[in-house]
């Protein structure tokens, strides 16, 4: 196999004066400035002391400076441990604790939103801890015990004696050996006491990216539009690394994606594929296509027959156009979510080149793959590549559905000083149990039938685990016990209450729903904003229980 490296390596000497990343609306960096950066972090990390296999956390939110510190770490040989710039700073600092991060390279909005919320200084206490660092310009943000403004300054000077005539691509040179070294850890949540942080090695990424030239499209010039979050494995392995690998040109879309300004976007970049969830797709379609479809005259045209096909050509055509034209090319990537099926539906029928892939972190990412011209409506790809077997924990695979289980090159080694939760995801033959529920045919398509696990999977893809927010909400005055539950991408907190409490406190029922209400939803200053709770119900009845005294959560919705 491949070592991901070498692609990094090649596509930076080939591609050289070739625009690399570009910061949407903003400046862009060739492959050329891209190995200068790596070389000036390089030099920094040797003045913090770093270390091969140290861990260093970045923090920031989607951009080209992001990019390259990114790359800097893992051409280094260190560790790198992205933390979403959605986590609540005191969540980012304990996460670098756990992680034993050296440095944090963070931006701008990330250092006002430690100093605001008071936790910068924590950082000093962790052990080992050497600096925070702006990704932008390279600068020091913080002082501490370990490291000044004057050697940041001696960085600059270490940099101007080992390239008086500047970087060339002859100096590039990154280590590319070790395939079982670990790359990265990657959180999947930030609101737990014991996190899982995903320990993924050198030789996953590498298998997913050898996957990816093998079957995907991608060349020199293309152009890409990446908004998915970095600090995810999809949006770093696809929306990244790979295009980046290919010599392609990528913008990096660092605000809200509303309809309005994707579409801007996309006709502005002409992107020759596009990776998304699909709550985005949904928004477009909801917003570009289907006002048009529900007007009377069009009802009736759409009905008959020869007519049909004529004008959904050209809803296609319309809509190819707005994805900036090229998006034939590699098509449109939906993963993270299910697709509604009514705008499946269409989009199939249109033969509209869209495919919904299928993955999770703990693959780096992908599990399930399929060219959007071979792709089966429902399903969520293929068996992605050789380096990833999949089967399915059932008598019939085709017809009962069972747990998806995985085994390959592609998987974790295990979750991060977390050994008990890193034996209880794998079988007892060493398969990762995804904890999906899904069915596979002759053809080696997966099909999505459930969960097994209580992740509630939001439409933007992000993975909240209930038990983290209910652990919060059963700490609250007058609550016995707690449930939440996903419904229509909002999370609602089913909750019990003590009624021996609030008969004690004098609580009438009014008062105690009203006083449980604004606990519970006070508890959103302590969450991310994708896992906040939108609504609160309180129930009269205890929550029906296992023998065990477990909640019976299928029953609640």
């Amino acid at each position: 196999m491949k070592h991901y490296l070498s692609y990094i390596d090649e596509a930076i000497k080939q591609y050289w004066n070739e625009p690399a990343l570009t910061n949407y609306g903003g400046n862009t960096f060739t492959y050329g400035d891209i190995a200068s950066g790596i070389e000036k972090y390089h030099i920094l990390f040797e003045k913090c002391n770093i270390k091969k296999g140290d861990k260093i956390a970045l923090c920031g939110k989607n951009s080209a400076e992001w990019c390259i510190a990114y790359l800097a770490v893992l051409t280094y040989d260190a560790v790198a441990v992205p933390l979403l710039p959605d986590f609540l700073p005191k969540n980012v600092v304990e996460l670098t604790r756990i992680s034993d991060s050296k440095l944090m390279l963070i931006d701008d909005a990330i250092m006002n939103s430690f100093r605001k919320s008071g936790v910068a200084n924590d950082f000093a206490s962790i052990e080992g801890f050497c600096a925070i660092v702006n990704v932008c310009g390279i600068r020091l943000m913080q002082e501490s015990n370990n490291m000044s403004v004057e050697l940041m300054e001696d960085v600059e000077k270490a940099f101007d004696v080992l390239f008086p005539r500047g970087v060339t691509p002859k100096r590039v040179n990154y280590a590319k050996t070790n395939l079982d070294a670990l790359a990265i850890i990657s959180f999947t949540s930030g609101t737990s006491s014991s996190p899982k942080g995903v320990m993924i090695p050198a030789r996953a990424v590498s298998a997913n990216l050898e996957f990816a030239h093998k079957e995907m499209y991608a060349d020199k010039g293309w152009t890409i539009l990446s908004i998915l979050p970095l600090a995810h494995m999809f949006g770093q392995a696809f929306d990244f690394i790979f295009p980046f690998s290919k010599g392609c040109h990528i913008y990096i879309f660092n605000v809200k994606p509303t309809p309005a300004r994707l579409i801007a976007a996309l006709a502005e970049v002409k992107p020759f594929m596009f990776l998304t969830v699909p709550l985005v797709i949904e928004k477009i379609f909801r917003s570009k296509v289907m006002p048009t479809l529900e007007k009377p005259m069009m009802r009736f045209l759409m009905a008959i027959p020869g007519i049909r096909g004529i004008l959904l050509k050209k809803i296609r055509e319309k809509l190819v156009n707005t994805f900036g034209g090229k998006i034939e090319i590699g098509g449109l990537i939906l993963g993270g979510a299910a697709v509604n099926k009514e705008v499946e539906e269409l989009m199939k029928e249109m033969k509209f080149p869209y495919l919904v892939g299928y993955g999770m972190t703990e693959c780096a990412p992908l599990i399930g793959y399929k060219n959007w011209k071979q792709f089966v409506m429902r399903s969520c790809g293929a068996v992605a590549h050789p380096s990833v077997e999949v089967r399915i924990d059932s008598e019939n695979p085709a017809e009962i559905p069972g747990e998806i289980q995985v085994k390959g090159d592609a998987v974790m080694v295990g979750y991060y000083k977390n050994e008990k939760a890193t034996n209880e995801v794998f079988t007892e033959d060493g398969w990762l149990k995804t904890g999906d529920m899904g069915t596979m045919d002759s053809g080696e398509n997966m099909y999505i039938r459930g969960r097994c696990k209580n992740m509630i999977l939001t439409a933007n893809g992000q993975n909240i685990y209930p038990e983290e927010i209910e652990d919060m909400v059963n700490q609250l005055p007058y609550v016995a016990e707690s449930l939440i539950v996903g419904r229509k991408n909002t999370l609602v907190a089913l909750v019990v209450p003590n009624g021996d409490a609030a008969t004690a406190a004098g609580l009438d029922e009014a008062t105690l729903k009203s006083t449980i209400e604004n606990c519970v939803f006070a508890l959103n200053k302590e969450l991310p904003s994708y896992s906040q709770i939108t609504l609160c119900e309180i129930r009269k009845e205890p929550f029906e229980k296992t023998p065990k005294l477990s909640i019976k959560r299928f029953m609640y919705k």
